[in-house]
């Protein structure tokens, strides 16, 4: 477990592989402490995760928690958290942290935004004040917040997009990515370099060839779950994964229902992020061990069960779904501590038996248990939005 600050500097130590998969057991040093991987990040956009304290994520296990750049810099403004002790003191929390470059929010603002090649020109989704965002800028951010793992600010193309747009972003990350490079201040954190190259097999390995020629920390695998098919997410990743040195985390961006982190995890990635646990638990949309159920539906009006008889978390210990329900229904804030604390404690749960998984030699076995209860209970469509990274 994660006590607190080891003033060491960052490291990545590659403890294990999987005989039958791409599968890795790794553990990762922080300035702020060690996060076991494969494993999951939850999303403190805004410096916090939604309906969740510091206290309940650490009862979870988790070790990092993922902030956003453009979020924080805008809210309350990277200087006051710098003043305010850096981002682990201003929210109570002394575990690492790894910040978001900011380059995913200002792509979603397509009619607030001009790319240049010193940046990008947008604008505030809070008050539609014209902002500049560089490399520079976003290193220089990043270092007043703190954190313990930067992203290198990149351009991350929607899809779907023509190849001259998607080859753009390949060249341009690239370049953004050594001016990123330069202008971080190296004192024990990591900075990490992301991949771009959208759907197209060719300009993935280009991206990987120029990111990795320059020597990062670690590398992101960029650009996926950003509107294509979960099929074409998967095919993307299982290209570039196997690309990217054995040596270095490999950070999965946004991509993360269940079902992908297990998939994922069987194709060589070490970290992951993603909303949906939280967002959907906020929908009334809670994850089980055979896939997904709305708890909103008239059919659990009176279901003294649990959320998932399987389940250890302390919501399946001591409430029911017709209770659940009824919280929803009525709106009570309740509902959304109790849904989130669910999804989280699975998604947890899920990652620590699957790096026991890899440590066994028997990750095959694992996935394949996985995806025989997944599909016997998922049926139907997914969820709206559940397929594509969640803009601002």
């Amino acid at each position: 477990m994660n006590a607190g600050p080891v003033s060491a500097p960052f490291s990545f130590r590659l403890l294990s592989r999987d005989p039958s998969t791409a599968a890795r057991r790794g553990r990762i040093t922080t300035p702020h402490g060690t996060i076991e991987t494969p494993a999951f990040m939850p999303v403190g956009t805004a410096g916090a995760v939604k309906a969740m304290t510091p206290e309940d994520l650490v009862g979870l296990g988790y070790e990092m928690i993922l902030g956003n750049t453009y979020h924080l810099a805008l809210r309350p403004g990277e200087e006051v958290v710098r003043r305010l002790g850096g981002l682990h003191r201003f929210m109570h929390w002394e575990r690492p942290i790894l910040t978001d470059s900011g380059g995913y929010q200002i792509l979603s603002q397509a009619e607030r935004r001009t790319f240049s090649e010193d940046g990008v020109v947008f604008r505030s989704h809070l008050d539609g004040s014209l902002l500049e965002m560089t490399p520079e800028r976003s290193m220089r951010i990043q270092e007043a917040l703190g954190s313990d793992i930067v992203m290198a600010f990149d351009d991350c193309a929607p899809l779907p997009s023509d190849r001259g747009r998607l080859e753009a972003a390949v060249g341009r990350t690239a370049r953004w990515a050594r001016r990123c490079l330069d202008s971080f201040r190296r004192d024990g954190r990591a900075l990490f370099g992301i991949v771009q190259g959208g759907d197209d097999p060719d300009l993935r390995a280009r991206s990987v060839a120029a990111i990795t020629a320059l020597g990062f920390d670690g590398y992101a695998i960029g650009g996926v779950s950003v509107g294509e098919s979960a099929e074409r997410s998967r095919a993307a990743v299982a290209f570039t994964a196997p690309l990217l040195p054995e040596d270095r985390p490999r950070y999965l961006m946004g991509m993360g229902t269940p079902a992908d982190l297990v998939e994922m995890v069987a194709l060589g990635c070490d970290l992951f992020d993603c909303v949906l646990p939280t967002r959907n638990a906020r929908n009334g949309m809670l994850y089980t061990s055979t896939g997904r159920l709305q708890i909103k539906r008239r059919e659990f009006l009176e279901d003294p069960g649990p959320v998932d008889p399987s389940c250890g978390c302390p919501v399946c210990r001591s409430y029911s779904r017709a209770y659940l329900r009824h919280l929803y229904v009525s709106g009570e804030i309740l509902s959304m501590r109790l849904n989130t604390l669910h999804n989280l404690h699975l998604y947890a749960d899920l990652m620590g038996r699957a790096r026991a998984a890899i440590e066994a030699g028997e990750y095959a076995a694992f996935l394949r248990d996985f995806r025989s209860r997944w599909q016997e209970g998922t049926g139907g469509e997914e969820a709206e939005g559940e397929r594509e990274r969640p803009p601002i």
